[in-house]
């Protein structure tokens, strides 16, 4: 039973994590924009999230557990290798690749699709415990 909870769930838990972690590259991306030879980074949210959804096994980080009893854990859901760079349309004189409307845009447009992703799973789980519930 609670295999099929953590199924029916794994997709809005896998689309919140990589909603964070794209959060943080974009937030990188905004906070170096007057950096010089800084590359703005960016990632492909819909191979990345088949990727986390479709993976059976935790290719992520491995960590090691000394009880049986110990909770399994697993590594973020990006690794660095999946972050890739954005190609500027007006590459600046200092080398820096960040174009500051582009990085708002995709700022705003991440933070309410996490949000609707919260919403989402919020009344999945809303809908399974009153489901659970004895009328």
């Amino acid at each position: 039973m609670i295999d099929r909870l953590e199924a029916s769930l794994n997709f809005h838990q896998q689309a919140l994590g990589l909603r964070q972690e794209r959060q943080k590259v974009l937030s990188s991306n905004i906070a170096n924009a007057d950096t010089p030879g800084y590359k703005a980074r960016d990632m492909d949210f819909a191979s990345a999230l088949e990727h986390a959804v479709s993976r059976t096994d935790r290719d992520g980080l491995s960590l090691s557990r000394t009880s049986s009893r110990h909770l399994e854990g697993s590594g973020s859901a990006l690794g660095s290798r999946d972050l890739l760079y954005r190609v500027p349309a007006q590459p600046s004189l200092d080398g820096n690749t960040v174009d500051m409307d582009v990085e708002r845009a995709q700022f705003a447009d991440n933070s309410v699709r996490y949000q609707s992703a919260l919403t989402i799973l919020n009344s999945r789980i809303q809908g399974l415990k009153k489901a659970m519930q004895p009328e």
